[in-house]
């Protein structure tokens, strides 16, 4: 009997982070989105009938940057393995490096240090919740280095959820690993009843304390000092902006007999809102 081959090349599972679906995405035109912010709304008074008005505080505005950053990839390929090829090796390579792009900016949102990538939200300054200002990340410590505390572990998420505002407390998720998941799936409450809930309907994500729960391959593990949970408001927290879509360049001519896939795209990302946004820290204090 001939050898036959299958027309479809199989893969390892790829785990893309959630950000880029939870954040709110802009496209731009130019290298460079720049946005301001006000960090203070407008001052007002009462006054009695006759008193005078004199002039109120003007609010304070703020300018963030968010440069695009280019990401590459140039795979190559023989044109003989091309033309001869039981499979469309052409079409499987655009897919591979479509898959690698989203695996490449996923880990970026979350710990990316923002020279020649996007600035993850993992990789800003975070400083503890009472201290916390204008360009940091407030985060709730929870009690005991690299582990929850003994007693009343779960009083950490809900210090970490009325760390939010209301408005933002509204939109917000958990985000988290998979094995962080696997710990904070066995506490219980009082009664015995687990605090995780798996999702209701098929599709939907699993729920914690009545918010759901993102699962981010690029968060770390729970350890000393760790950053391993986030809560927030995304949407309102972490911009990501795209400059253009995936361009494929392909090149027969630079490197015969190998034709060149020069595919790139330019994007960018970092947080908007730092009060949109709080972590868990596995840390004393």
């Amino acid at each position: 009997m001939p050898n036959e081959t299958d027309t479809e090349i199989g893969r390892r599972l790829s785990v893309v982070s959630p950000i880029r679906s939870m954040a709110t995405v802009r496209q731009v035109s130019g290298a460079v989105l720049k946005k301001p912010f006000a960090l203070s709304g407008m001052a007002t008074g009462w006054v009695a009938e006759t008193a005078a008005r004199p002039q109120t505080a003007t609010p304070q505005l703020a300018e963030l940057s968010f440069p695009t950053m280019e990401l590459y990839a140039m795979p190559a390929a023989t044109a003989a393995l091309l033309d001869d090829a039981a499979v469309d090796i052409e079409n499987w390579i655009a897919s591979e490096v479509d898959i690698a792009f989203g695996e490449q900016e996923g880990t970026a949102f979350v710990s990316g240090d923002g020279t020649n990538k996007p600035k993850g939200f993992l990789s800003y300054t975070n400083v503890a919740e009472a201290s916390w200002s204008w360009g940091n990340i407030g985060y709730v410590a929870t009690g005991a280095a690299g582990a929850f505390k003994a007693s009343g572990p779960s009083d950490t998420l809900i210090d970490t959820i009325y760390a939010l505002k209301a408005g933002h407390r509204q939109n917000a998720a958990f985000v988290m690993n998979r094995r962080t998941q696997a710990e904070i799936r066995k506490f219980k409450d009082a009664d015995g009843n687990y605090l995780w809930r798996p999702p209701a309907v098929a599709g939907q994500q699993a729920s914690l304390m009545g918010f759901s729960i993102a699962e981010a391959e690029d968060m770390p593990d729970i350890g000393a000092n760790s950053t391993a949970i986030a809560f927030g408001n995304f949407a309102a927290g972490y911009l990501v902006v795209d400059r253009t879509g995936v361009r494929v360049l392909r090149d027969p001519y630079s490197a015969k007999p190998y034709v060149l896939f020069y595919t790139t795209k330019r994007v960018g990302g970092g947080v908007q809102n730092f009060e949109a946004i709080k972590l868990i820290k596995f840390a004393a204090s």
